[in-house]
């Protein structure tokens, strides 16, 4: 199960957040602070999967951003690792070539592709197109 997302910036600045399981608002922060230390502190080289407390993080990095994921012990390392690809390739579909302003405003939309893609922490859809297709619809309501 992912236990939560994070896409972090080069700076350690948190751009997007989602929360699987209750985390109080401090606790949040400092699990923010060390995750993101733990995965910026890493080489190139070095795994994208971590073991941390009780859970694993996964993440891959795309030009000055982090995406990170940390999941139960029980969930698949990889699936998670191809999960991350598949948003940023939705991501990238959607936004024509998606930069962290991009993510910066339009954080809807953003929070809208990972509604669609995860469901109380299980992966729930993958297809692109089926992804895609509220958020075309509410860009052609909005053109109306």
């Amino acid at each position: 199960m992912i236990k939560f997302f994070l896409m972090v910036n080069k700076q350690g600045q948190t751009r997007l957040s989602r929360y699987y399981e209750h985390v109080e608002i401090h606790k949040r922060t400092m699990l923010e602070a060390e995750v993101i230390k733990n995965c910026l502190s890493r080489s190139k080289e070095q795994c994208s999967f971590i073991e941390y407390k009780d859970f694993k993080l996964v993440y891959r990095q795309y030009a000055a951003l982090f995406i990170v994921v940390g999941i139960s012990e029980t969930e698949n390392e990889m699936a998670v690792y191809e999960l991350i690809h598949n948003f940023v390739e939705v991501l990238d579909r959607y936004f024509s070539r998606v930069s962290e302003l991009d993510i910066m405003f339009n954080l809807d939309r953003v929070h809208i592709i990972l509604d669609e893609m995860v469901l109380n922490g299980c992966i729930v859809e993958t297809n692109k197109n089926r992804i895609l297709a509220p958020l075309f619809v509410l860009d052609k309501v909005a053109e109306s």
